[in-house]
């Protein structure tokens, strides 16, 4: 039981130290913590000789979404998306979108409890394909993330992750080989980004990102939010698409999103609907065969193109699909070119629907 009550899993990834302390690895924070202290995540904390996960079980909320909203446009398109997360976060983004549900304790107490293998059957018998690990990082709920994927699997559903992706080794090489797609966050190309506006640093999210995508069967789709005056440079924009033309392959999507002012970063301006169309450019002509725009209306840079013969394959209004030109392989109608990523069938049409559940009335 943690200080309120509530019932505590027996957490992994963690190393005692010589001083007594216990050190968290599951991500590169490595909080060493003594008898009752929190991580900087504040849901994993030392409880005696062992160190604890007090979140498992219980979530902040639960919705069907449409999956293009994860975002994921090339996994399972127009299909239903059951999405959940808990509390806490490990990182300190001073833009962050969600700060309501992943930094605050007050959320927590008022979690809804649901254990794997519930969310996989309300998955199921709600029509849904996948569920959703997302509103804060699954990342810090490893345990709880990874045993619903299983309960997932076990009744044909499949498991998504929306992660910032800073995550040690370790845990990197399970979490990921029980995911079926995630979008990771590359909130930024330079290390000063990082370390500003995210408390964190880069390097073990672009080893996460290559990891999932070089040697685990997970789909991976990447998503920028562009801030005006912080990471949205030409000369960023080159950098980040270069490195993941190189280290990613052409065909892995990404999506640059626009910003608007939020948290700590109220005073900035959002994002114009320019630069993310600039971005787009810019990654394109770098190689990468599938860039989109998002948190704006623009059906033509949000659709999906064939890059053999240039058909637009999917047409895509916010999250409603039509104009489908793929077979139910994915192969282009028009030429037979295979479009990458999860096609399963026909499309979904759940359209752009969002319906939040409560567990104990499903």
């Amino acid at each position: 039981m943690n200080e309120n009550g509530q019932k505590t899993h027996r957490a992994r990834f963690w190393r005692a130290e010589n001083d007594g302390r216990l050190t968290c690895t599951l991500c590169p924070r490595f909080c060493a913590l003594r008898d009752g202290q929190r991580g900087m995540c504040f849901v994993r904390m030392r409880q005696g000789d062992h160190m604890v996960l007090d979140t498992y079980g219980r979530s902040t909320g639960f919705c069907i979404d449409p999956i293009e909203k994860k975002p994921l446009n090339h996994f399972l398109p127009g299909t239903a998306v059951l999405s959940f997360g808990t509390a806490g976060c490990n990182l300190a983004c001073k833009f962050c979108q969600n700060h309501e549900i992943s930094k605050s304790r007050e959320t927590d107490s008022l979690a809804h409890s649901a254990s794997p293998e519930r969310i996989a059957a309300v998955a199921r018998a709600e029509g849904c394909a996948s569920v959703a690990f997302t509103y804060n990082d699954p990342v810090i709920f490893h345990e709880y993330a990874v045993d619903t994927a299983a309960a997932c699997h076990e009744v044909g559903v499949k498991s998504v992750a929306v992660t910032a992706g800073y995550i040690c080794e370790e845990p990197r090489a399970e979490f990921f080989r029980s995911m079926d797609a995630a979008n990771i966050d590359l909130k930024g190309f330079t290390e000063d980004f990082y370390r500003k506006l995210t408390g964190s640093r880069i390097g073990p999210v672009l080893d996460a990102i290559r990891f999932a995508v070089q040697e685990t069967t997970c789909w991976v789709e990447l998503t920028t939010l562009l801030i005006p005056g912080e990471n949205d440079s030409i000369g960023e924009i080159e950098a980040l698409s270069a490195w993941v033309y190189h280290n990613c392959g052409p065909d892995v999507p990404v999506h640059f999103t626009a910003f608007h002012p939020d948290h700590r970063m109220q005073s900035h301006q959002r994002t114009p609907h320019d630069t993310l169309l600039r971005a787009r450019n810019i990654a394109q002509a770098n190689g990468l065969n599938h860039v989109y725009i998002g948190n704006v209306h623009d059906v033509a840079a949000q659709s999906s193109y064939c890059t053999g013969c240039g058909t637009r394959v999917i047409e895509r209004d916010w999250h409603q699909l039509s104009d489908w030109k793929l077979d139910d392989f994915g192969g282009c109608l028009t030429c037979g070119t295979r479009f990458p990523g999860v096609i399963d069938g026909p499309p979904g049409t759940w359209g752009r629907r969002r319906q939040p559940l409560r567990m104990a009335e499903v």
